[in-house]
């Protein structure tokens, strides 16, 4: 792995074009009990069944097995999504991580570009999910199986036609930014699963979401830790592709 970027912040507070991704993977953050990655659009970020294809967390296994120490899953973020993400180095660090995203208090922010410009410049989704299969489905709070979905979103910057925005994570549930934003018509750009006719999209090979910044209650010292990734080349083309003319 790459050695730890100065870029990280410690504070006290199925697609037809599979981008290339290195096996490289960023360190952003490192300690005797935590390992927080940055994750490039493409590479699992764990080990998929009956599969030998790299993972994040296989390659930052073989990174710390010299030095006897393991990756335990905390979160996990989408395959084509990029960004930050959290492994801790005991059982012990893990439960206690896992308890607070159980507890939705780390602080999950996202960058992502949708389609269009939404009619509020910020604002609160709620929804309701039932899972089928390796979709999530749209429901109603009174279905017993679904799962209540929220975030947070604030508009960035206006594009021509779309829209960079900061998502802010209340709930935490897969594919949830995807599947909420097309909810109320504002697609993620080159999100194929939920918007087949995005493989057209030739400006990016991916969906337009990074995982931008997280926090989280450092699990032995209580401290509250910061960890910060900006955005990938891929999605600084995109904007600068759809950025409006200057006046």
């Amino acid at each position: 792995m790459k050695k730890p970027r100065q870029g990280g912040q410690r504070s006290r507070k199925g697609d037809r074009r599979r981008p290339a991704f290195s096996k490289q993977v960023a360190v952003l953050y490192e300690d005797d009990a935590v390992v927080v990655l940055n994750k490039p659009a493409g590479l699992l970020a764990v080990p998929a069944p009956d599969s030998d294809n790299p993972s994040a967390q296989s390659i930052l296994s073989a990174e710390l097995k010299p030095q006897r120490q393991r990756a335990y899953v905390v979160h996990r973020i989408d395959r084509f999504t990029s960004g930050v993400l959290l492994f801790a180095k005991t059982e012990a660090d893990r439960d206690v991580l896992v308890r607070q995203f159980l507890g939705h208090t780390p602080l999950r922010q996202y960058l992502a570009v949708v389609r269009g410009h939404l009619q509020e410049r910020e604002g609160t989704l709620v929804h309701y999910f039932r899972r089928e299969g390796m979709f999530q489905k749209l429901t109603s709070s009174n279905d017993f199986q679904g799962a209540r979905a929220e975030l947070r979103y604030s508009v960035e910057r206006p594009l021509r036609g779309a829209s960079l925005i900061r998502v802010t994570l209340v709930t935490g549930l897969q594919n949830q930014i995807r599947v909420q934003f097309s909810a109320i018509g504002h697609a993620v750009v080159g999100d194929r699963k939920y918007h087949p006719a995005e493989a057209t999209e030739e400006r990016i090979s991916r969906v337009a979401l990074h995982a931008a910044r997280l926090q989280f209650i450092h699990p032995r010292t209580g401290e509250s830790i910061t960890v910060d990734s900006e955005l990938p080349a891929d999605m600084q083309s995109l904007i600068k592709a759809v950025r409006p003319p200057s006046r």
